[in-house]
């Protein structure tokens, strides 16, 4: 499958974070976070646990109000832009037990453009194999997704995001509870779409693996500690910083 070219304005960019503090019942999560992410770019969120990762992801598409601040995507409002976004939520948030193949759940990604009211058809049903081809399982098209492998049911999800054909990627910790030949082919596919132009955003777990993966890194430990290129940002003084440690793999790193 040949992904398509991403063709944005030049005055846009694919998420920016503006003041953004958000709160669980009234204990901050997120403190004044600012930031832009550039089109075309593969980009880490890390942070300890509790840095408030996942609640960004939240509230910029539009699951969770913000206590003050916004996120806009391509200078909208998610309600406004999220045809231009695809999501692979976190495994632990998907109700695996629910009766559905890998098929139906890629065919998911197109509802945005079919609408409520129209059934997938053959057209949706070669797109959403195609994707699952993509990603190295269209043999399991048909397999119920309770009875997938941590790494499989991704792929999965992997799938449901490439049928969206979108501009912005969000994908929250995407590699945990997968194999390193599942790791490396999803970074694979990651990077295939960034260079057909598409931004992807990873909240990412693994510090190691950071260099290696990403062009840009966001370091939150509920305010925003540093964002920017990773050869200029991903330091250990800014990894001490947000981990409240020493970080001995960083060591070399300025």
């Amino acid at each position: 499958m040949e992904l398509k070219e991403v063709k944005v304005r030049p005055e846009t960019v694919p998420l920016r974070v503006e003041g953004l503090t958000a709160a669980y019942r009234d204990e901050p999560v997120l403190w004044d976070v600012s930031f832009e992410v550039p089109q075309g770019e593969l980009v880490a969120v890390v942070g300890p646990n509790g840095a408030g990762k996942t609640t960004l992801l939240k509230v910029v598409m539009g699951l969770m109000e913000p206590a003050a601040g916004r996120a806009l995507v391509y200078g909208k409002p998610f309600e406004k832009a999220r045809q231009w976004v695809g999501y692979v939520p976190q495994r632990g948030s998907v109700d695996w037990d629910f009766p559905t193949s890998a098929l139906d759940v890629a065919q998911m990604g197109l509802y945005g453009k079919l609408g409520w009211f129209r059934r997938p058809g053959r057209k949706e049903r070669e797109k959403a194999m195609e994707c699952l081809e993509k990603v190295g399982i269209a043999h399991l098209a048909d397999r119920q997704i309770s009875q997938l492998s941590g790494g499989q049911q991704q792929r999965v999800f992997l799938a449901r995001a490439l049928a969206q054909d979108a501009r912005l990627y969000l994908t929250d910790e995407p590699f945990a509870a997968v194999d390193y030949k599942t790791e490396r082919a999803i970074v694979a596919l990651l990077r295939e779409l960034k260079s057909q132009g598409s931004t992807v955003i990873v909240v990412h777990h693994d510090l190691a693996t950071v260099p290696d993966y990403f062009d840009r890194v966001v370091i939150l430990n509920k305010r925003l500690v540093a964002e920017g290129p990773v050869s200029e940002v991903f330091t250990k003084e800014n990894v001490s910083e947000a981990y409240g440690g020493a970080v001995g793999f960083l060591a070399g790193s300025g």
